[in-house]
């Protein structure tokens, strides 16, 4: 039980000099990606390999000098990031990274830890140069990262409450604590802590109006329903370094005057659920949650709240009315949830990544965090690089980093040496942006101008062969589907939407029907009662815009410009390569294919549905597709 701040220094000694103790530590990562490409039967063949050589140890904090502290231990940590080279092993402290590692390779790590060698084969090669890197921070991937949110995260196991309180853990609490609450909510201002859930309004904004508010219950909600596709850097924080969130939102209450508490994840995250609710459990039982926390008099604890998966549940009053058991639909504002909010409380609600920043401004200061980013927009940011480029995974910036040096440093560029196309940034809610835009700051208000937004962090990355047309489809229709239904011009504005770009890619599309798109749109944008509604037209209105002319040759001349979408194929058979075989006709499932035996056979374009079985079929590469 820690009772006071010199007990919480004494256990975090405690823990370094047990870890001192170590010759190497391996942590193989046990986030969901690697999980699901066997990271644990690879921990387990490593633990296994070390035992049988001898040299297992592992960490015993009860013992001062344990026998089995001066040995390798193995340790399940959270995601290292770099997903695209999955299942990952570090050593530590040679910072040594593994990648790819089967089970198969663990007697041989285990051998080169033990002596003090490296498993060159399984070095990170980048795809371009060739050059191996052995040592991680040596990485592009990694070189151009700096981590705030995700520190711990593949540095500590985080089921181990010792873990995290050994790398400085809740001293950023501690100072909270020793400090008046308005101090608290004033260095949140003061740093211009953004809020890292889409919109970017000042976190300590909000903490000082629900601060100001008289009433004998306030909240603290931490928003962990990431419903974006493609999207998973609230999720890995959950599950890589839980008791960073809790942390944060134990901060966030002791400044506004809260003694409780929600966490609401959605049920598809399992693993973060589980290991939540673990660290709540240790933090209580450690007494870093619950009464008289640190000696201080404050009173906190929180709850998990397992959301349905409903998309528009990461709206904040949304997300209130599913905490109450009703159905998870916006309400109008105002009142704000600072003012009115869980059960007509005073509520704070803060996305994972905005509380997981908090700790550390409380540890390091405001002009430390004020010198990370740019003037408006200070800290870090998280993304999950997705798409076409070579190194995929999950990345944490300065913000103002440009997004030439996101695709093309830290994620090494677009893969099989194609050509960059677009990026689309901010997931449903975001703006898709070109080749002119590579130069552009990653922070709030760059983006903004060009009719983008950062939104929760999603950056999917494209090449020449995607279709910008079907993509905004895509997330139109992901939208559609996720609209609750409450507003009119969200509900119909979008169904119509989706229907004029599904009529565009299946080449019934008009000229008239982009400005009747443009008009919709805009109306959705204006008129939605919440920020779903309001934001999801953007993917759409930034592509017509910055790819006019890919919109008009699905259009006018009935082309797909990426050769994507399957309504706007048309297929034609040489005669010359047409050995008369019959079998394209054999297969086609119109009977849109017709001929004499051994003599050229036709396509009837008006019977084709541009299925491509025929292309498929034919051994003499005698179908082609018609530009």
């Amino acid at each position: 039980m820690i009772r006071t701040i010199e007990d919480l220094h004494n256990e975090r000694q405690r823990f370094q000099t047990a870890v001192g103790k170590q010759t190497a530590n391996l942590l193989v990562c046990a986030g969901t990606g690697c999980v699901a490409s066997g990271s644990l039967e690879v921990y387990e063949a490593i633990k296994a390999a070390l035992q049988e050589q001898n040299v297992y140890a592992t960490i015993d904090l009860l013992l001062e000098d344990g026998p089995h502290q001066d040995g390798i231990t193995t340790v399940k940590s959270g995601c290292h990031g770099f997903c695209e080279m999955g299942p990952l092993v570090r050593v530590e402290p040679a910072g040594v990274l593994y990648t790819k590692v089967q089970v198969s390779d663990a007697a041989e790590i285990a051998s080169a830890v033990r002596d003090q060698t490296v498993v060159e084969r399984l070095l990170y090669k980048h795809p371009s140069t060739g050059e191996i890197y052995p040592k991680e921070d040596e990485i592009p991937f990694y070189k151009y990262q700096t981590r705030v949110a995700l520190a711990n995260c593949g540095h500590i196991d985080p089921d181990d409450i010792r873990a995290y309180i050994g790398h400085d853990g809740y001293s950023g609490a501690a100072a909270a604590l020793s400090q008046p609450p308005a101090e608290v909510v004033q260095q949140v201002l003061d740093a211009n802590l953004r809020g890292r859930g889409g919109g970017g309004f000042p976190a300590g904004r909000k903490w000082s109006i629900a601060a100001g508010v008289e009433a004998d219950q306030k909240y603290i909600i931490c928003n962990g329903d990431e419903g974006d596709p493609g999207a998973f850097m609230d999720r890995s924080v959950m599950e890589g370094d839980p008791h960073r969130v809790i942390e944060g939102m134990l901060i966030a209450g002791y400044g506004i005057g809260a003694t409780q508490g929600y966490i609401y994840v959605r049920a598809e995250y399992p693993l973060a659920v589980q290991r939540l609710r673990k660290a709540l459990a240790d933090a209580e039982a450690y007494g870093l949650l619950g009464e008289n926390i640190l000696g201080s008099g404050f009173t906190f604890r929180l709850k998990v709240k397992e959301g349905a998966g409903a998309f528009v549940c990461g709206e904040e009053s949304a997300l209130i009315a599913s905490i109450e058991g009703e159905r998870g639909m916006p309400r109008p504002k105002p009142p704000f949830p600072a003012v009115s909010g869980l059960w007509g409380k005073p509520t704070i609600i803060n996305n994972v990544e905005t509380l997981a920043n908090v700790p550390d401004i409380l540890r390091r200061g405001v002009a430390w965090f004020r010198d990370l980013g740019t003037p408006s927009s200070p800290g870090t940011k998280t993304f999950a690089l997705t798409g076409e480029v070579a190194n995929t995974g999950l990345i944490e910036v300065p913000m103002g980093l440009t997004v030439r040096d996101v695709v093309f440093k830290i994620g090494g560029g677009i893969r099989n040496n194609m050509q960059f196309k677009a990026v689309q940034i901010g997931g449903p809610s975001g703006g898709c942006l070109t080749e002119d835009h590579l130069d552009l700051p990653l922070d709030y208000d760059s983006l903004q101008q060009v009719g983008a937004m950062i939104g929760s962090g999603g950056l999917v990355v494209m090449n020449e062969e995607t279709c910008i047309v079907e993509v905004a489809r895509f997330f139109m229709e992901f939208t559609q589907n996720e609209s609750c239904g409450k507003c009119v011009l969200c509900r119909e504005g979008t169904r119509r939407m989706k229907e004029i770009l599904q009529k565009i890619v299946e080449g019934r599309g008009e000229v008239s029907d982009l400005a009747l798109l443009q008009e919709i749109g805009e109306s959705v944008q204006a008129a939605s009662l919440c920020g779903l509604g309001k934001t999801a037209p953007n993917p759409v209105l930034t592509t017509m815009e910055y790819f006019r002319d890919e919109y008009l040759a699905h259009v006018e001349a009935k082309r797909c410009p990426a050769g994507v979408c399957a309504g706007l194929k048309t297929f034609a058979i040489v005669a010359e390569a047409c050995r008369g075989c019959t079998k394209c006709a054999r297969i086609c499932p119109v009977d849109a294919i017709s001929g004499k035996v051994k003599e050229p056979f036709v396509i009837d374009t008006e019977k084709c549905i541009k299925c491509g079985a025929c292309v498929e079929a034919c051994k003499f590469d005698a179908v082609v597709e018609v530009a």
